[in-house]
């Protein structure tokens, strides 16, 4: 535990002895998703290197936090631009971000929404665009749970491998690993598409 700060620490002595952890765990995610600008893995690494024995169900239990949070950010989109959705993206001062995405998704759509899963962007850009573009419902959740569950199931085998170690090599290379994985999917899916354009 000594990756990690005091108060870090005892935070998350108390959450890992609650007998609520696995609620703590999914809420921390769907506010992450929505809101928080403080990545999860500080407080999700310790935990499942903690309960190595239950880390499957925590890597279930924070996609679906994030799953259900980005629901609500497609809602927002898709029902609630005009008023919460201009406001949060103000709030939050995503307009660059906002902006840029929408052109990025208008050309590539389902491989967008994945790259924008794995990569250090706020997912909240992704979430709103797909709501208020009308883009498909179920496309949009899988593409999340794709890009969501590659970051926490993969999280999940590296702590289950190699332990503890994991947090202080994810602040050392977060940025790069997610960079270089969303160039990957990003490549993989237009090469799926172009593959699907030939043979249709």
């Amino acid at each position: 535990m000594a990756i990690i700060s005091k108060s870090t620490k005892a935070w998350f002595e108390r959450i890992n002895g609650s007998k609520n952890m696995l609620w703590l765990l999914g809420t921390l995610s769907f506010l992450e998703t929505i809101i928080l600008p403080i990545p999860l893995e500080l407080i999700l690494i310790p935990l499942m290197a903690a309960n190595r024995q239950r880390i499957w169900l925590l890597a279930t239990v924070t996609t679906a936090g994030c799953l259900t949070a980005s629901l609500v950010g497609y809602g927002v989109g898709m029902l609630l631009f005009q008023s919460i959705g201009n406001w949060f993206i103000e709030f939050m001062g995503m307009q660059e971000s906002y902006q840029a995405f929408q052109t990025f998704f208008n050309q590539y759509g389902f491989a967008a929404i994945l790259v924008i899963g794995i990569v250090p962007i706020p997912f909240q850009v992704a979430m709103i665009t797909a709501g208020l573009s009308g883009y498909p419902i179920l496309l949009f959740v899988l593409a999340a749970f794709i890009a969501r569950g590659l970051r926490y199931y993969g999280l999940a085998w590296l702590v289950y491998r190699f332990g503890h170690s994991v947090l202080v090599l994810w602040k050392r290379h977060a940025l790069l690993t997610s960079l270089v994985g969303g160039v990957i999917v990003l490549l993989f899916v237009l090469g799926l598409q172009a593959l699907a354009s030939l043979v249709m």
